[in-house]
């Protein structure tokens, strides 16, 4: 049986619920994705494209394989799987989209009963305007009675599932029925008998216990009878025995005086439910690792759900990339597409890709708008939707699961006077070396700028070195012919160039090194060229 499960789950075992901003990358909190790089290849789009999920939990399941893609390349075989099997068998795939469907109604409420803070009264669902916490009027007995039944469901509606043939379905179909054995959910489904902050369920009520039933409501036959019984007892009291004192109406008084009594009881029993039953029964809940694994397997099946709707909606060519089990990273793709970029451009010029042990360092220059960081973005998407075990926009593919996606681009906002954009930029370009392994996959948009061509040279050069030793799939895109062609002599890198027409760029990369800026066509085209200069100045009087 393989094992699919992350070391925290989804369901959060704290007061507060699972967000995606928990899950998204931190300078102190990232896996192989770093937050720069996170941002840069807008990996935020890409969940917002490729996301179809129906439930919550799936969609945060979805967000964080985005977020912090599986390096098991096992796990991620046996996802493909899984989804190949839903996508030739029908019935299945139906049957768990039904079943998703019928869950989702009720995921909120078990949201609502392990999180929500309950503020008494006699309401019983009113929420709070309050955005940041879950507040509800009531004393939780609605929130755990939907909670609990979703969790009920959850279980029983999962028998009627036909059995799949793929581990990865049976293993998340397994961790459900699982949980459905567990002493939780024993506790969840009824009754719950209490002692002393004690809590037993049906199975482990013996006839000897002192445990009370725990009823969920603030309406409970036994208190509300012994009540009715001592007013009638009072009232018998003073219509039978006190005539004769002639006191009768004094009594009435006196009951009348104690009617509002029995509305701070009720209450007092709600507080005494919520603190001592409630609360603690939740907190149990919260920390259960089956209920956990359960809710993971949801949000696991509703994204597996979801990439078979992102597949069925892709336009042109789309395949399962073969993952490969391999100590260095590799990617090869045939006429790969922007997975951003194909909905709105039906037209999108397709590239290969190739990053394989031959060619480990990939050189890409050409003129600016050529599609040069469109190119690189496309490889960092692919690589990322690959890793997630979802569908690429390409014919063919072929991937080492990468330990670390780095992407490195320029970024002016983060400058500092002390170090100024060469030294900024240089240490991005180290934290990216010390931290890159074989497995990883390095995208450089440009290397030592703000420096001297000779001294950009001389660093240029060791560094891709660098990381040609160090056996990373490495990308860089620059204007610098010179140095590709000194790489070139040692036999480093293979080299890209945007082609060319006379009309302008084809969006298509070929083989070689671009020795032309096209720097005039660019500022003829935002109308800052030479000509353009001379007539500014010539409508301005020739001003001198």
């Amino acid at each position: 049986m393989i094992d699919i499960w992350r070391k925290k789950f989804i369901l959060s075992d704290s007061d507060r619920p699972t967000t995606v901003d928990d899950i998204r990358p931190t300078e102190a909190d990232y896996e192989a994705l770093d937050p720069k790089t996170f941002e840069a290849i807008e990996a935020e789009a890409l969940f917002r494209t490729i996301d179809q999920t129906k439930t919550e939990n799936g969609r945060l399941a979805l967000y964080r394989s985005i977020a912090r893609p599986a390096l098991d390349a096992q796990v991620l075989q046996q996802k493909q799987i899984a989804l190949r099997e839903m996508e030739s068998n029908p019935a299945l795939y139906n049957a768990l989209t039904h079943y998703v469907g019928k869950i989702t109604s009720g995921e909120k409420s078990l949201k609502h009963l392990l999180y929500g803070e309950f503020s008494g009264g006699l309401a019983t669902d009113a929420p709070s305007s309050r955005s940041d916490k879950l507040e509800f009027g009531g004393y939780g007995y609605r929130q755990y009675q939907d909670g609990t039944q979703f969790a009920v469901d959850l279980v029983e509606k999962a028998e009627a599932l036909p059995r799949p043939q793929s581990a990865y379905l049976r293993t998340l179909l397994n961790a459900i029925h699982d949980f459905g054995q567990a002493r939780t959910f024993a506790l969840m489904q009824g009754p719950v008998y209490s002692m002393g902050g004690k809590f037993k369920p049906r199975k482990e009520k013996t006839s000897f216990d002192l445990y009370s039933r725990f009823h969920p409501s603030l309406f409970k036959i036994m208190p509300m009878l012994l009540s009715l019984a001592a007013g009638y007892g009072l009232l018998f009291f003073m219509e039978i025995l006190m005539p004769a004192l002639g006191t009768s109406y004094l009594f009435y008084g006196i009951l009348a005086l104690t009617l509002p009594v029995f509305p701070i009881v009720l209450l007092a029993i709600g507080v005494s439910d919520r603190d001592s039953i409630i609360y603690p029964l939740r907190k149990q809940f919260r920390e259960s690792p089956e209920l956990a694994k359960a809710i993971e397997a949801l949000g696991l099946l509703d994204e597996l759900l979801s990439f078979v709707r992102y597949g069925q909606a892709c336009t042109g060519d789309k395949v399962l990339p073969e993952i490969l089990d391999e100590k260095q990273h590799r990617l090869t793709v045939s006429q790969a597409r922007n997975p951003l970029l194909i909905k709105n451009m039906p037209d999108y010029v397709p590239n290969d890709i190739h990053l394989d042990l031959a060619g480990r360092v990939l050189i890409i220059t050409g003129p600016n708008s050529g599609g040069k960081t469109a190119y690189c973005k496309t490889i960092a998407q692919i690589q990322l939707l690959g890793q997630i075990g979802c569908y690429i926009p390409a014919t063919q593919g072929q991937l080492v699961p990468a330990e670390h996606i780095y992407y490195q681009v320029p970024d002016p906002g983060q400058l500092s006077a002390a170090m100024g954009r060469f030294g900024h930029e240089l240490q991005r370009t180290r934290e990216i070396f010390f931290n890159a392994t074989p497995r990883s996959l390095v995208v450089l948009d440009e290397l030592s700028e703000g420096t001297t061509f000779e001294e950009k040279m001389t660093i240029s050069e060791y560094i891709l070195k660098g990381f040609h030793k160090l056996g990373a799939s490495t990308l860089l895109v620059t204007h610098n012919h010179e140095l590709c062609e000194l790489l070139q002599k040692d036999g480093i890198g293979r080299y890209l160039q945007v082609e060319f027409m006379p009309q302008g760029p084809t969006h298509r990369l070929v083989a070689g090194i671009s020795k032309v800026s096209h720097a005039d066509r660019v500022a003829s085209a935002i109308g800052f060229s030479q000509k353009d200069v001379e007539a500014h100045l010539e409508r301005q009087g020739g001003i001198s």
